[in-house]
């Protein structure tokens, strides 16, 4: 049978320990029913106080993901099997009645077009949608409130219309200079 994609339940904050563990024990047992695992990422680039930082954001918290190479009748191999069973920190598969379920493939090809994305654009996260009720934390027009407008993600800058005298005016901050209120 060809490899199918598993989703394994794992502690959280221990998917990379737990892929790390896998991936020596399957290689040092010989297992060749096992292929990739992985903890799919993305790159988040974060601005505050004008400086850039890019760090790593799991798309699954608390999700491994397996390519397994199940036995004719769908189940998983025992070999491979009782090393994930055994392993610390793993849950269980994701499946119904003990017996794991494979990914539809649409959704191992988006799993697999997210992990691959080039390492070279991140994402700037910006917590707002158009329409929120915001309040400028920092800056000429510090404890002012206003709604968001528009959203440039590009460059992490979120125009807010706030009243002064009276006026509506538009202006463009720093995402990390406004926080929902």
């Amino acid at each position: 049978m060809a490899m199918q994609w598993y989703v394994l339940r794992v502690a959280s904050n221990k998917e990379e320990q737990v892929r790390d563990s896998l991936a020596h024990k399957m290689d040092v047992e010989g297992v060749q029913s096992v292929g990739r695992i992985m903890v799919p990422t993305e790159s988040v680039k974060r601005i505050r106080g004008g400086k850039q930082r890019v760090h790593k954001r799991k798309l699954y918290p608390g999700y491994v993901f397996m390519e397994l190479e199940p036995k004719d009748d769908g189940r998983i191999p025992d070999e491979a099997f009782y090393i994930i069973k055994e392993t610390m920190g793993v849950g269980d598969f994701i499946g119904t009645e003990g017996v794991p379920t494979p990914m539809r493939d649409t959704d191992v090809a988006k799993m697999l077009k997210e992990v691959e994305k080039p390492e070279d654009t991140p994402n700037i996260k910006v917590e707002f949608d158009k329409g929120d009720v915001v309040k400028i934390r920092e800056g000429a027009f510090e404890n002012f409130e206003g709604s968001v407008d528009s959203i440039d993600e590009e460059r992490g800058i979120v125009r807010v219309i706030v009243t002064i005298f009276g006026r509506s005016t538009p202006l463009d901050i720093e995402y990390w200079q406004i926080e929902k209120v």
